[in-house]
């Protein structure tokens, strides 16, 4: 085993080397357009300089892993990085790119764009890579190491980056420090010999930073007005934070996980939640929507359809989850005043909690808690 593990390693550093200086040539090649555009206010050399610092992390972070390469510790490395990790290596490289408009004037014209595109594919390739990774049987302790690693890079740059648009308030930023403060509780716990103990299993957890990944790419569009985003933003953060504390209470021994009266509580409160919680929201939601189609006056035929068959679904519970996306971007354009904040917590916490019981339709509600490529 020995003599296979030595030559795999070497050769996916040899990788790793080709494809550190891809992405460098890359990011200048990207630098070039503020150079040769005369219209923009993005400073070639800063967003040069960003850009290239988040790349070299990703790219050191991987080569520090790379002996990681493997399905598990007893297992001999892959002969290469797969395609899984390529996959994973360019949702690093988009975010590099993303950072690069951090600190500068904000982007204008066409530009303004390119930071929630850029991140947005990022956001899609988290899921993709998970999906190669399992249907060609290369899940790898490197690749579960880099996909958590990437998640919360960009979930620092592009929270950071909508907070300087003006798109967040500065409180979401908490939401990013959150990761970076629950491993540091328990880095400081192992250093001092506190114990630490398992979190417990949760698909909303999954979820929540699915979803935040999400929230962030489509704020960072400049289709969507400030007013709308900064409340969402509220929204999102508050289930996320509250999500954080729980598990910080459990891994630290303040609430015992492994206790039958803990679970029977967790439990409970789940139904509680599916039974209870989730179809009033959608009652609350649908209600409040056909209510403000018969106030309100200046909704035009078409959005009214629109607006009142996402309320029907919604109330159904056939695609929940889908309606209150939708709703949520019409809300954005077609409502103000008290409403708008109402529907979009309302939407907003149906979309990360889902539809719970008596549903006709939970497709996709299944396809968000599932693992993509799992036979």
């Amino acid at each position: 085993m020995h003599s296979t593990t030595i030559p795999n390693e070497l050769r996916i550093y040899k990788e790793l080397r080709v494809i550190g200086g891809a992405g460098l040539l890359i990011i200048v090649l990207f630098s070039s357009i503020f150079w040769i555009s005369p219209a923009t206010t993005i400073h070639p050399a800063i967003f040069m300089s960003l850009a290239t610092s988040i790349w070299f992390f990703c790219w050191w972070q991987t080569w520090k892993r790379a002996a990681l390469n493997r399905p598990d510790e007893s297992s001999p490395a892959f002969p290469n990085l797969g395609r899984a990790n390529h996959l994973t290596l360019l949702r690093g490289g988009l975010i590099a790119l993303t950072g690069g408009f951090l600190f500068q004037p904000d982007p204008v014209g066409a530009i303004a764009w390119l930071p929630g595109l850029l991140y947005s594919a990022a956001a899609i390739l988290d899921r993709i890579d998970g999906f190669v990774a399992r249907r060609t049987g290369r899940t790898s302790l490197l690749g579960s190491e880099l996909d958590t690693l990437f998640d919360a890079l960009g979930l620092l740059i592009a929270p950071l980056l909508a907070i300087q648009f003006g798109k967040l308030h500065w409180s979401f930023f908490a939401v990013s420090l959150a990761y970076y403060v629950f491993i540091f509780g328990l880095y400081w716990r192992h250093k001092h010999n506190y114990p630490t103990y398992p979190l417990l299993p949760s698909q909303l957890r999954r979820a929540f930073a699915g979803f935040q990944m999400g929230f962030v790419a489509v704020v960072l569009l400049p289709i969507f007005p400030a007013s709308s985003t900064v409340l969402l933003g509220t929204a999102f953060m508050l289930p996320i934070l509250i999500g954080f504390v729980v598990d910080w209470l459990i891994v630290s021994g303040r609430i015992d996980g492994t206790d039958a009266k803990t679970l029977a509580f967790f439990s409970e409160l789940d139904a509680l939640s599916k039974y209870l919680f989730q179809p009033a929201l959608r009652i609350i939601i649908s209600t409040l929507i056909f209510f403000l189609i018969y106030i309100d006056d200046l909704l035009s035929t078409a959005s009214t359809v629109a607006i009142a068959i996402g309320a029907t679904l919604i109330l159904l519970g056939a695609g929940a989850r889908i309606a209150a996306l939708l709703l949520l971007m019409l809300c954005s354009y077609l409502m103000n005043e008290w409403h708008q904040p109402a529907l979009l917590f309302t939407c907003s916490w149906l979309l990360l909690l889902g539809p719970g019981n008596y549903a006709l339709w939970r497709g996709d509600d299944a396809w968000v808690n599932r693992q993509d490529g799992t036979q």
